[in-house]
């Protein structure tokens, strides 16, 4: 969609005399009308509930507030925490789950710790201990394998006495246990609740009162960036933290290889290539966006104002 989108506001430019961007200038464009939209969704699912509870909504096909929510599940990601000290986690961010997090929806955590121990061998996408009985310990397929040495995770699809074979999320064959000793933890996958979220000043006094306490039943966290601190303090390790939040798009970049005829050729193959994710029926406004910044960039306000205009009736419509 990033090609579609860039020669769609290169045609406008260039048939109006506007002038030219570069790859660079569009890339930064397309980024910020990217951003734009995509916290926009939040405000129009909120105008939409509202709608809803207006009983000025539809069903059906008329259910506009569906719509986005499938859109913003797009950017849904659920992934172990990795952890940091005592009880505290890392949140998700670029170093730790590969993606920048804009809301954190929901914070899992796993209490019913199955075995621990220490690795005794290695083997190729498996977790060996000779001195466990995995099998005695009710260790089944689907149960959460934590590597407390280098911090990762991974599920179990093959029980034997001492060797479990694991997978990532995706069902690919995950080696995380590349060395020995490493020490390793082990959770039902069945026994979760969800924790919730206080503050700062609220928590002191819950940990202080027998009867509202952080429970392993009923958890609860603080958040202080970088990091989450779960409470009761025994949620202390890798495996027991699982989080579904939403993340900012990728950074979206128009690549290519050369030039001909002295414009650059797109080039999709290039290793840091990234198209929008946005879905096809925001190409309209982003086109639109884009054209605004473009505008700016090379002082024509006429460029700005055609952009705007048909932003503006874009909306009205929607309305």
């Amino acid at each position: 969609m990033i090609n579609s989108v860039r020669n769609t506001v290169l045609s406008i430019l260039n048939k109006n005399n506007y002038g030219y961007i570069s790859p660079s200038d569009f890339n930064l464009f397309a980024k910020q009308a990217q951003l734009d939209i995509f916290e926009d969704y939040f405000y129009q699912y909120n105008y939409q509930l509202n709608k809803e509870n207006q009983r000025a909504s539809g069903t059906g096909y008329a259910d506009i507030t569906k719509g986005y929510e499938e859109v913003i599940n797009i950017f849904s990601e659920t992934k172990f925490l990795l952890h940091n000290v005592n009880n505290k986690f890392f949140t998700p961010s670029l170093v730790t789950t590969n993606d920048d997090y804009y809301l954190l929806n929901k914070v899992l955590v796993y209490t019913r710790l199955l075995t621990s121990g220490v690795n005794t061998a290695t083997q190729l996408g498996a977790l060996v201990d000779n001195n466990a009985n995995f099998v005695a310990a009710g260790v089944q397929v689907g149960d959460i394998v934590g590597n407390t040495t280098n911090n990762q995770t991974a599920f179990v699809s093959n029980v034997t006495i001492s060797t479990l074979i694991l997978v990532d999320e995706f069902g690919n064959a995950a080696d995380i246990f590349a060395n020995f000793p490493e020490g390793y933890v082990i959770y039902d996958d069945s026994v979760v609740n969800e924790a919730e979220k206080v503050t700062q000043s609220k928590i002191t006094m819950l940990n202080n009162s027998l009867l509202t306490a952080p429970s392993t039943m009923f958890p609860a966290y603080t958040q202080q960036e970088p990091v989450l601190s779960l409470f009761p303090a025994s949620i202390n390790t890798i495996g027991a933290v699982l989080c579904q939040y939403i993340r900012y798009p990728n950074d979206p970049k128009w690549t290519y290889i050369n030039l001909s005829g002295g414009e650059p050729t797109f080039d999709q193959s290039q290793p840091d290539f990234q198209d929008f994710e946005l879905t096809i029926s925001d190409e309209p406004t982003l086109v639109l966006k884009i054209l605004q910044y473009s505008g700016m960039s090379i002082r024509e306000v006429s460029a700005v104002q055609f952009a705007q205009g048909l932003e503006q009736k874009e909306d009205q419509d929607e309305k």
